[in-house]
């Protein structure tokens, strides 16, 4: 009994190909697994550097403005308000006799 060289090539030849398309399957998984790993890694690194940067931006904008300018605003603020409403104030006791005295249609004068 003798095997024929063809049989010896398919019987060592099928499992190897089988093999090899194993293989190139378990490449083709394995990279595509890095290719999104990868993409959740720069996904991580993007929102991770967007926070940074969201924090840097809060404290410039703490740090920018020194608490002895906003304290001056606040005075010359208070000041002006104040002006303002003594004027009011002035107004309003400028004109209050004359109203009284003239008396509104349905207001009661006493």
């Amino acid at each position: 009994m003798q095997i024929e060289p063809t049989w010896w090539i398919t019987a060592v030849e099928a499992p190897i190909v089988v093999a090899l398309f194993t293989m190139l399957h378990g490449l083709r998984r394995d990279l595509q697994d890095r290719i999104e790993r990868g993409d959740q890694r720069e996904s991580d690194v993007v929102t991770r550097t967007r926070d940074d940067l969201a924090e840097f931006k809060l404290e410039v904008a703490r740090a920018y403005v020194p608490l002895s300018l906003i304290r001056d605003v606040d005075r010359r603020l208070s000041q002006h308000l104040l002006r303002i409403e003594e004027k009011l104030e002035e107004v309003k006791r400028c004109s209050a006799p004359a109203g009284r005295s003239r008396g509104v249609v349905g207001e009661d004068v006493s």
